[in-house]
């Protein structure tokens, strides 16, 4: 009960029937209060039409927008959403609609909303909220405000869309234009592009070649040069073309970086072989020294003899260990020969002297002096050395015998030479030859203190003073030497006890201790020190035996591999290849003087003979090295001489001659390399000449781009002349001719962008002019055609009497016009006036028809020929006629204007032919007629 009384007394916009809601709403006014919260009630009800005509009633544009997702496909929401929005309907302020507008994302809403809207702000927001480009050209193309449309304009950037654009238009040239304008500058975009990208590929295969080149002078300014030139490039390379740069980059770097190793190395070698000739000019300074002494000894005794061996076997070692490794140059290598020469004679001498030293002291017992004199001539002691004792001995007793003043034997020797050896003798005290100096001393003292005569006192003076300074010299000796014996021994001791000491260390502290020790001579001696030195190193002697044996194995070992060394060169080097490269030479020599030294150490004894041998090897391998160098020194000039040939040869193509230079670089790169001082100059040389090649073939190029532009031009010219000129009559074709000859007079044309536009324009011309010109050759026609319109009524009406009876006429051209008929058109009179005498009477329907289809064909055919419209009956006679035309273009081909004078001779020629038949086509071929006699405005 309660329910019904409800129902009966509550509101008719609360009834539960949806169309009693829809009624009661449309007498609501929002203008009152409880009516108006009665309509924003049923804005929430659940039917969308009812909520749609509440929000309406309100004028709720925020509602409407609100509930338009939940009914965005049905029409009623989006028409009145669109109204709203676009102010065609309601009161809503324009701030408020753009706002909403601004948070829209319906394509189909915010394209009406900027076609429709009222106000420009408006449809510039919407328009703002539009993303796909079909939408942008659509409102670009259809809207009505000018500004709402460059700006969809504007944010079009696809090349699909601006040609659509471009296409549809048509209205707003300021659009068309923008898309152009846009069209052509992505044109010209994607040109840089692809010659930046081209630009790309270039300098990345330059690049790869570089990495692939030997090194060169310039090779680290070229790498630097194109590393620049990457990073200046404006678009970014790709991620594998920037691998493949990085690649080749390392590939570079590793090339200098391997230059630069070999470099390091090679001045490394240099400051080696420097060292090495300073430790040669030491030793060579120390044999020659100790030669020198004996040269000033008092007497030769057997101690400097042995002593002069062990320095000669020292020096041997060493000079051979060092040469191993670097070769000597040619003057330390005289001074070496000489140096030996010095040592053998005085080894030599001495040999001799033990030989007969015993019978030489038996004839002095004897006092035999022609035995004497015949021991002294048979041992030749060489006058540069001090003979021993008793040889002097002898010669003063045989002296005496030959009544030479004996009372002093070196009387005859002058002051000069006292003084000479004075001066030796204080130059050996300023160097420290403490050895040397004491045995001139030792000579000089008592020869020139027996010297009686007045002059004498300046040289005893400087002999005192030189005393003096000798005697100081050994006490500074003696000074140093004490301390310095007694830590040689306790260092030699602790090297002695030192069991944990590996043999190769222990063997070379043992040889710097033991030539410390000699090195310290006579001085501060004393036998318990040399006790102790020589028991500890007989003790590292003892422990080092068995390790000596070892490396007497190795170096025996490593002699057989440098004498297998020796052997593989010699082989080599007898049959050398004849194209042997210098670099593979170059390579083997490196190569085996790095085995040489490896091969490290060999007997001492052998080493000498084995060294000589491998340097007369390296030497030849040189001289083999140098002469292939030089034999492709020559080769390179010889290309040097032909290229400069090419360059001045002016009677081949430069093309070819480019061609053959390239072909020359290749053969250059194929060579080795020549000796290093003449490799630069040639290749500087050979580079001069191709630059100055290519320079001509950039001139060349420059020349002929000049010839082309003006070609251009020219061309350009005479296509503007050719497009202003419009043909009146169709005598003017020789006109066009002209204008073709002086086309072909100007081709070929350089390809690129701008001939191949004009070669487009130069054929829409032609094809126009031709056109034309077809069209007044086809307006004469018809205008001979109309000229002769009395021969053919003639003609008709004498057929007309024909066919009625009457006697065959014969028609005079001459009497009906007066002007002259073309051939054509003569014969095909001749022929109608035959075909009126030929043909019987009375006509059967069979004739009748032929010729009624006979002058329908003729009128289909020129329809053809019109483009004119054709009817649905027709269509049998127009494929056959195509077909006819078809087969006979295979044949022949005819110009439309023949095509056309044939039809019309074929019309004078076609009787007889009654005045019914011909008026039935009359009409229509008149019009076809009139057509083909218009000419266009030009």
């Amino acid at each position: 009960m309660h329910g019904l009384l409800r129902r009966l007394f509550a509101p008719r916009w609360q009834h539960p029937d949806p169309e009693v809601r829809r009624q009661a709403l449309s007498r609501l006014d929002p203008h009152q209060a409880e009516q108006r919260e009665a309509l924003q009630a049923l804005a929430h009800d659940s039917d969308s039409s009812i909520r749609l005509a509440a929000l309406l009633a309100l004028d709720d544009v925020e509602g409407l927008v609100a509930g338009y997702p939940d009914h965005s496909q049905q029409e009623a929401w989006f028409n009145a959403v669109s109204q709203r929005l676009s102010g065609l309907e309601g009161s809503t302020e324009l701030q408020q609609r753009q706002a909403l507008v601004e948070g829209l994302d319906e394509p189909r809403l915010l394209n009406v909303i900027a076609l429709q809207g009222d106000n420009l702000d408006l449809r510039l927001t919407a328009l703002a909220r539009l993303t796909r480009e079909d939408d942008l050209i659509k409102q670009a193309c259809q809207n009505g405000v000018a500004a709402v449309r460059h700006r969809a304009a504007e944010r079009i950037e696809t090349e699909e869309g601006l040609k659509r654009l471009l296409k549809d238009a048509r209205r707003d040239r300021y659009v068309t234009r923008l898309a152009r304008e846009k069209l052509g500058q992505q044109r010209t975009d994607a040109e840089w592009l692809a010659r930046q990208q081209q630009q790309l590929e270039h300098l990345l295969h330059q690049m790869e070649q570089q990495a692939r080149a030997p090194w060169e002078p310039l090779y680290g300014g070229r790498f630097r040069h194109l590393e620049r030139e990457w990073k200046n490039l404006t678009p970014p390379p790709s991620a594998e073309q920037e691998q493949r740069f990085h690649q080749a980059m390392l590939g570079c770097r590793k090339t200098l970086h391997d230059h630069e190793t070999q470099e390091q190395a090679r001045q490394q070698s240099l400051a080696r072989r420097e060292e090495a000739d300073q430790t040669r000019d030491q030793l060579l300074d120390g044999l020659e020294e100790t030669l020198e002494s004996l040269h000033h000894a008092t007497e030769l005794t057997v101690q400097d003899i042995d002593s002069l061996r062990a320095q000669r076997q020292l020096f041997s070692q060493r000079w051979q260990a060092i040469s191993d490794v670097h070769s000597p140059s040619e003057p330390a290598s005289q001074r070496y020969t000489h140096v030996i020469i010095q040592y053998e004679q005085c080894l030599d001498a001495w040999q001799r002297w033990q030989r007969v030293s015993v019978a030489l002291e038996q004839a002095l017992a004897d006092n035999d002096h022609r035995t004497m004199r015949h021991l002294l001539n048979e041992c030749d002691w060489p006058k540069a050395f001090t003979p021993p004792a008793l040889i002097q001995r002898a010669q003063a007793t045989l002296a005496t015998e030959s009544h030479t003043p004996a009372a002093s034997p070196h009387a005859s020797v002058s002051l000069s030479t006292y003084e000479a050896e004075l001066d030796s003798f204080e130059h050996l005290l300023e160097r420290g030859a403490f050895k040397s100096a004491s045995h001139l001393h030792q000579r000089l003292k008592p020869q020139i203190e027996a010297l009686q005569m007045a002059e004498a006192k300046p040289l005893k003076a400087r002999l005192k003073q030189s005393g003096a300074r000798l005697a100081e010299l050994r006490d500074w000796r003696g000074f140093v030497a004490g301390p310095k014996r007694e830590q040689l021994c306790s260092s030699i001791e602790a090297l002695a006890n030192d069991p944990h000491m590996a043999e190769t260390a222990l063997d070379r502290h043992h040889r710097q201790l033991v030539k410390e020790w000699k090195s310290l001579g006579d001085a501060a001696a004393n036998r318990e020190q040399s006790a102790r030195f020589r028991a500890a190193s007989d003790r590292i002697h003892e422990r080092l035996a068995p390790w000596r044996d070892q490396l007497g194995q190795e170096r025996e070992a490593n002699l057989q591999a440098r004498e297998q060394l020796c052997e593989q060169l010699e082989t080599l080097l007898a049959q050398p290849a004849e194209d042997a490269d210098p670099d593979v030479l170059r390579e083997i020599r490196d190569k085996a003087r790095h085995q040489w030294r490896h091969y490290s150490p060999v007997p001492r004894e052998r080493s000498e003979a084995v060294g000589q041998r491998f340097g007369k090897i390296r030497h030849q391998l040189q001289t083999l090295i140098d002469q292939r160098a030089e034999h492709i020194a020559s080769q390179k000039q010889a290309l040097i001489e032909e290229v400069r040939t090419l360059r001045h040869d002016q009677q081949q193509p430069l093309a070819q001659r480019i061609t053959q230079t390239k072909q020359l670089q290749q053969h250059w790169r194929q060579l080795g390399r020549a000796p290093k001082g003449a490799e630069q100059t040639l290749w500087k040389a050979f580079r001069h000449e191709c630059d100055q090649l290519f320079a001509q073939r950039e001139a060349h190029k420059s020349e002929q781009a000049a010839h082309q532009q003006q070609q251009l031009e020219a061309m350009q010219i005479l296509i503007d002349q050719m497009d202003s000129w419009q043909p009146t009559t169709a005598n003017e074709t020789s006109t066009l001719d002209d204008f073709l000859n002086q086309v072909s007079q100007l081709e070929p044309l350089p390809r690129n962008r701008r001939s191949e536009g004009m070669q487009r324009r130069l054929s829409g011309i032609v094809r126009a002019k031709r056109e034309r010109l077809s069209r007044l050759k086809i307006a004469d026609t018809v205008q001979q055609w109309q000229l002769i319109l009395p021969l053919v009524n003639a003609h008709l009406a004498a057929d007309q009497r024909y066919l009625d009876g009457g006697a065959a006429e014969i028609i005079n051209a001459d009497d009906i016009i007066s002007t002259p008929l073309p051939s054509v058109f003569a014969e095909a009179h001749q022929m109608r006036n035959r075909q009126r005498q030929s043909t019987p009477l009375p006509l059967s329907l069979d004739d009748e028809a032929a010729r009624a289809d006979a002058i329908s064909r003729l009128r289909v055919h020129l329809s053809l020929l019109t483009s004119g419209s054709i009817r649905q009956s027709d269509e049998p006679l127009r494929l056959a006629i195509q077909v006819e035309r078809l087969n006979e273009g295979i044949r022949q081909e005819r110009s439309r204007e023949e095509e056309i004078i044939d039809v019309l001779a074929a019309l004078l020629a076609l009787g007889p032919v009654s005045m019914a038949q011909w008026e039935k086509e009359a009409r229509e071929l008149d019009s076809l007629l009139r057509d083909l006699g218009h000419i266009p405005p030009p």
